[in-house]
């Protein structure tokens, strides 16, 4: 029992390291050939938007808009990507990725 106590301590401690090293993180995301630039936590939280002027017609907000989703998009999707790579093998350890209704906080 007490083995097994342990183990879970050693793995509460690597999940909160690897929700620390995500929330650390920053990832990028962009579209339109870098005209928009998202910049966004590992956790997913938006950091950073930059936008190229030339992108910024004001005759044509609608394609800005677009641009803009583009790139948060694809931040979010390379923020999942490293939140996989992080916390999988530790998701994965408690039962093959479901954490039993646990949930992780900031996830």
């Amino acid at each position: 029992m007490q083995q097994i106590m342990e183990q879970a301590q050693k793995m509460q401690q690597q999940l909160m390291t690897a929700q620390q090293e995500l929330a650390a993180a920053e990832v990028t995301g962009s579209a339109g050939g870098g005209l928009v630039t998202a910049t966004v936590s590992g956790a997913g939280e938006l950091k950073g938007l930059s936008i190229d002027p030339k992108a910024a017609d004001p005759e044509d907000t609608e394609t800005l808009a677009d641009l803009v989703v583009a790139a948060v998009r694809d931040a979010n999707r390379a923020a999942q990507e490293l939140q996989a790579q992080k916390m999988g093998p530790l998701t994965g350890a408690l039962g093959g990725g479901d954490l039993g209704g646990l949930s992780l906080p900031g996830m």
